[in-house]
């Protein structure tokens, strides 16, 4: 039985969501949060097959939370579900790793199929979806690299997050001090004008950076 964690602010559709998941006799709903502040310990807790994110969503949205879930729990697969179909959230939640992402109208034995799908190797994406990223990927502002003038190491630190290391975790690869690492990515978000670690790992994806 596969093991289903949900992140949705929105109660009804959190129980409605529950309930169809519950009629399949493959899934088993494991958990079910109004926002991602408490992911990780929540994903170690449970140990998910499957994390389903809404992206607006309080305090951590959902693409915060996916960021997190790919730095900690990389092969634990996420699925977007979510009312937004704008490039920036759809290419955003593809660079931080979704493996899928649907519509809040998708029909519900759709969503069931789409989620078996997904269990067997499937990036499932409503149709629209789908056409929007091909369009993303085919423009030609995202096949430019842009240096945005980093120092070496500072692309190091930038591709060493893009790999979900943790701050420790980069320091000891770079053999530096945790603050000399904070000091390189201070430098990097004033570069490249972003203010977290998930906007900087996206731009530096989109953009070919590193």
């Amino acid at each position: 039985m596969r093991r289903i964690l949900i992140y949705e602010d929105s109660q009804p559709f959190r129980l409605n969501l529950v309930e169809l998941l519950r009629s399949d006799p493959d899934f088993q709903v494991v958990g079910g949060y109004a926002d991602c502040r408490f992911i990780r310990e929540q994903v170690e807790e449970l140990r998910p097959d499957l994390v389903l994110l809404d992206i607006d969503m309080p305090h951590v949205d959902g693409l915060q939370g996916l960021y997190l879930l790919k730095q900690h729990f990389p092969d634990i697969p996420a699925l977007m579900l979510t009312i937004f179909d704008d490039h920036d959230k759809v290419f955003n939640a593809v660079c931080l790793g979704a493996n899928g992402y649907l519509l809040k109208n998708t029909l519900p034995e759709r969503l069931l199929a789409a989620i078996h799908e997904l269990f067997d190797g499937g990036a499932p994406m409503t149709p629209v979806i789908a056409r929007k990223v091909l369009q993303l990927y085919s423009r030609a502002g995202f096949k430019l690299a842009a240096q945005y003038d980093l120092t070496e190491k500072e692309r190091r630190v930038l591709a060493h997050l893009v790999d979900g290391l943790s701050y420790k975790m980069i320091a000891a690869e770079m053999n530096v001090s945790i603050n000399t690492v904070r000091t390189h990515i201070t430098g990097v978000y004033a570069k490249l004008q972003v203010h977290s670690v998930s906007e900087a790992v996206v731009k530096a994806i989109r953009e070919q950076i590193v």
